[in-house]
């Protein structure tokens, strides 16, 4: 399948993990990384109304579109109509967003994070129609969605709706064949209906950036001078089909590190390759809850626990050694969904008569309790 965005550098700047002082936005180190971005030829912006509670948008308004012609850069926003009240609410988010930027129009323009619960919202609001007449009006220049679920659904909305020119997947080589995440079998999903992917969460939200040190190894020798998220980035950055990897970069170190090995981009060698195929295998050794994410133990929940998503919790933690991180997917599986925590557990049982792995489910909620509630 050929590549329309072909002509667009590998790497985007994910606008979600600003510089910060206090609650505010650091503009000062914000320009310079966008200088910095500019000037080694890169071009990808990423935003979204929500991020930084707002900020990230007004910012990008300061530190690039007010410095830059329009014609520079390709800036890309989102809109959350799942955490909107109405319609009408929802649809005000796309002239917010407008106003915030400066932008004039915005080059990608994404339906904010599709899957779950929270596909239903864009359905009833009729989102999907009001975008097309933004893009017809030239408001928009190419129009998506980003996507965090499993393949099946992803199968469905893009049945749905042929219309969208792209995709945007959580993929990494962590999560390449996680049975929670399905970044191979999404990818796969997005290339059979022809689409371009852009790659979001490629160092899995910085995790991918420090390993075991057994795992760190493996990279050291097959490259000394390599950092470790640099391979996360080109694996990512290795696949076909993709429009750009987007990286959350929060500071100028980041930035110039990124910048070293993506300005003369090169894919992964065959080698190359082989050395972090040997870090997935280290990965899935590891001792790990061997939850498969079936979520037949919460069908019987009395009390609506997010088993699997706790477990998604635990094993970040015991893979990563990133308590913050782990922290974050743990409030975002239990009440950022509408379930119920770990200690909520009853030790009725019924989970553990349903579990095709034989997990000792109440034994690990009672450790997971211990670990993000104390």
């Amino acid at each position: 399948m050929e590549n329309r965005y072909g002509n667009i550098p590998k790497l985007g700047f994910g606008l979600m993990r600003l510089p910060m002082i206090g609650e505010d936005v650091d503009i000062e180190q914000t320009k310079q990384m966008v200088d910095m971005f500019l000037e080694a030829g890169f071009t990808y912006f990423d935003t979204a109304y929500g991020y930084v509670d707002g900020k990230s948008e007004v910012a990008i308004k300061e530190a690039l579109v007010d410095r830059y012609p329009r014609d520079k850069f390709l800036l890309a926003t989102k809109l959350p109509a799942w955490d909107a009240k109405d319609a009408d609410e929802a649809k005000a988010m796309f002239d917010t967003s407008l106003k915030r930027t400066g932008a004039g129009y915005f080059d990608f323009y994404l339906l904010h994070n599709l899957g779950e619960h929270r596909s239903q919202a864009f359905d009833d609001f009729g989102i999907w129609d009001f975008l097309a007449e933004k893009k017809a009006q030239g408001l928009i220049r190419n129009l998506g969605f980003s996507f965090h679920d499993k393949a099946a659904l992803l199968d469905e909305i893009l049945t749905a709706h042929p219309e969208m020119d792209f995709v945007q997947l959580q993929i990494n080589y962590a999560d390449w064949d996680n049975p929670t995440i399905e970044s191979r079998l999404c990818y796969e999903t997005a290339r059979k209906h022809g689409k371009e992917i852009i790659i979001m969460e490629p160092v899995k939200g910085g995790n991918l950036s420090a390993l075991p040190e057994n795992l760190e190894n493996i990279f050291k020798a097959a490259d000394p001078d390599a950092s470790v998220s640099s391979w996360a980035i080109r694996y990512a950055a290795s696949l076909e089909g993709i429009i750009t990897v987007l990286s959350g970069m929060s500071n100028i170190s980041q930035m110039q590190d990124n910048l070293s090995y993506m300005k003369a981009f090169r894919p992964l060698s065959e080698e190359e390759r082989e050395a972090v195929q040997k870090v997935q295998k280290g990965l899935s050794k590891l001792p790990t809850v061997p939850c498969t994410a079936c979520a037949y133990c919460m069908k019987g929940c009395p009390e609506n626990i997010a088993i699997y998503g706790i477990f998604q919790a635990v094993n970040l933690l015991k893979t990563y050694g990133n308590k913050e991180s782990a922290g974050g997917t743990y409030q975002w599986s239990t009440e950022g969904h509408g379930w119920n925590k770990a200690s909520a557990c009853i030790q009725c049982g019924k989970c553990e008569e349903v579990c095709p792995q034989h997990i000792q489910i109440r034994e690990e909620l009672k450790k997971a309790a211990a670990i993000f509630e104390s």
